[in-house]
């Protein structure tokens, strides 16, 4: 009789690497569908400073290396492809990916996380970590007593230039138009720091950079069209992230923006026997630590979702 592979996990990352990291300790053998960013965000970030257990910080592609190959040491099986479609309509689900391999999956744990958004500038994801970023919390530190500019007008680009004041000894806020779409609590939060100053109807349009990084950025007037160069140690993106959840086809349930609804307590789908964890369920921590946990607690998830509905044999 065929059988299916007891886990099967979509994405890597901090979360989908110590997902693998759980079953694999568990005897499950699961299966990594690693996709076109293995690793995830942190393959493309330079030094980590704030992942317990690295005292002298660590670099986010060889954390990701380390955890990858802790899971392998276990018996965790990796595919280099992409998860295209899945069938959740019954167990064993069905996953088919972009090299033609289709996989069966007693349990189903998604952890392809979320993309931050980015203006589309030549160069932007070669600084990426070089004075380009899209996670202050992530990089704030790095910017202390430094001039930052953050591109957006939402709550993101609020929390983002709120966050940088503890650190950067100034915070220009770039948006292309004159008002903001922020709830008032955090346009008044923001107005009322002294730190922060918004400079209307801009947009950015280039990056200058030299062999070490950012040094400035060129914006145009979105009215007069009027283009001008502004010097900055740091361009922080505040436009938001997009849920990686298109291959799922709405089978799974998602809030507002994209992003997959878990039960609260647990990372348990609608969908029994499917799990998410990392950022493709969390829009508001977002951090390498936080997306550990949830991988850690969707494997024991799945695995005690095994112990009591049992294995369902290949039809």
């Amino acid at each position: 009789m065929k059988t299916a592979h007891d886990m099967v996990i979509i994405g890597t990352g901090p979360a989908g690497l110590t997902a693998a990291l759980y079953g694999a300790r568990a005897t499950l053998s699961p299966v990594i569908v690693e996709g076109h960013e293995p690793g995830g965000q942190l393959t493309l970030t330079t030094e980590v400073e704030n992942f317990p257990g690295f005292p002298q910080g660590v670099m986010g592609p060889k954390l990701m290396e380390d955890m990858r190959e802790q899971a392998a040491r276990f018996g965790a099986k990796y595919l280099s492809t992409t998860a295209t479609s899945v069938d959740l309509s019954k167990r064993p689900f069905a996953v088919t990916c972009e090299n033609g391999e289709h996989l069966k999956a007693q349990t189903l744990i998604i952890s392809t996380g979320a993309s931050a958004r980015f203006l589309g500038l030549a160069g932007e994801k070669e600084l990426t970590g070089r004075g380009v970023s899209t996670c202050a919390t992530c990089d704030g530190f790095f910017y202390k007593d430094k001039v930052v500019h953050v591109v957006g007008g939402g709550d993101t680009a609020m929390e983002e230039a709120t966050f940088l004041t503890k650190f950067a000894s100034k915070v220009y806020v770039l948006h292309r138009r004159d008002t903001l779409r922020a709830s008032k609590p955090m346009q008044e939060r923001a107005f009322q720091n002294d730190k922060i100053e918004f400079v209307w109807n801009r947009e950015v349009v280039a990056l200058h950079s030299n062999d070490e990084g950012l040094v400035g950025i060129r914006v145009c007037d979105t009215q007069t069209k009027e283009e001008s160069d502004r010097q900055t140690d740091g361009l922080f993106y505040g436009i938001g992230h997009t849920p990686n959840t298109a291959f799922l086809a709405g089978q799974i349930k998602c809030d507002d923006h994209g992003f997959i609804v878990t039960d609260g307590r647990h990372p348990d789908t609608n969908v029994a026997g499917v799990f998410a964890c990392g950022d493709v369920q969390d829009s508001y921590y977002r951090q390498a630590i936080t997306a550990a946990g949830s991988g850690c607690s969707a494997a024991i998830r799945a695995e005690r979702f095994l112990e009591d509905k049992g294995r369902v044999p290949v039809s």
